[in-house]
């Protein structure tokens, strides 16, 4: 991956070697466009460390940066909202989750903030797709037709490469169907509505919270939760992001274990297979604790 800061630096002009460059909206995509291109193309995510990609409000440079690129990889299901504020190629535009639009998940739409994000929306659908393998693979397919079709990659060893990427995707699902076959009667609570995807899939009970990812709950929003753990029987707390112990402290003397489970919108050190295997294995460890209480 290339950093933005350093793609900005180039501007509008060509490479040395002239080489063809992918933007992708967030990790996932950036996960599947690199593997699937190899060192035939540059694969750009443009949004700084530590930025909700969700949200992210790019600069000028950014906008021009991105305009660009050769192939601008999309989302889908609302996902990066700043894309519809801007003018982009239609014709290097690719909605990676076109394909499965009847697999969305309404939600209801929720007004608030997030940190210097200002306020926003969760407009009526949920946008963590790839929370489901299956979807994923559904983008991952896209990707690669958007990079075959368009000459960016040679597209017998795009499609060798994406056979392994399928085969990989498809044994996460499978080994997470397994794993959480028996966590189907557990109740669990997550800080922010991210997971809606990944409990459909697997027959999970998910409740959603609004918290801010990373940071220590307020009173307020402790004794909430403590009214949600009475009434919901919830045993398990699912942070997006690892929270201060003294946060983890206080979810545990209400009864709850706390499991960390990435959404995946970031870039993660451990990739993005390795990670959703590990918050798989997390949640299904967090269950069988339950179960033996």
């Amino acid at each position: 991956m290339i950093c933005l800061a350093a793609w900005v630096a180039f501007g509008a002009s060509a490479q040395a070697d002239d080489q063809p460059r992918i933007v992708t909206v967030n990790y996932p995509l950036q996960y599947f466009a690199e593997r699937l291109v190899g060192d035939a193309a540059e694969v750009v995510y443009p949004v700084p460390a530590g930025v909700d990609p969700s949200f992210w409000r790019p600069s000028i440079a950014d906008i021009s940066a991105v305009q660009s690129a050769d192939l601008i990889l999309l989302s889908g299901a609302g996902f990066a909202t700043w894309i519809d504020r801007v003018s982009l190629p239609r014709s290097r535009l690719v909605n990676t989750a076109a394909g499965y639009r009847d697999r969305f998940i309404a939600t209801e739409t929720i007004t608030h903030s997030h940190g210097d994000g200002g306020e926003h929306s969760h407009e009526g659908i949920a946008t963590y797709t790839w929370l489901d393998p299956t979807l994923a693979l559904a983008q991952a397919e896209a990707v690669a037709a958007a990079i075959a079709g368009r000459g960016i990659a040679d597209p017998t060893q795009v499609y060798a490469e994406f056979a392994t990427l399928r085969a990989d995707l498809e044994a996460l699902d499978a080994d997470a169907r397994a794993a959480l076959a028996g966590a189907q009667d557990v109740v669990f609570i997550a800080t922010h509505p991210r997971y809606q995807y990944l409990a459909q899939a697997y027959g999970l009970t998910i409740v959603s919270l609004e918290w801010e990812a990373g940071t220590a709950p307020t009173q307020d929003q402790l004794d909430d939760l403590a009214a949600r753990v009475a009434s919901d029987g919830a045993r398990i707390l699912i942070w997006e992001a690892e929270p201060p112990q003294d946060a983890k402290d206080a979810a545990a003397a209400l009864g709850l274990v706390n499991v960390t489970v990435p959404p995946l919108a970031q870039p993660v050190d451990a990739g993005f297979a390795a990670s959703f295997r590990a918050s798989v294995a997390a949640l299904a460890d967090a269950a069988a604790e339950f179960h033996s209480q």
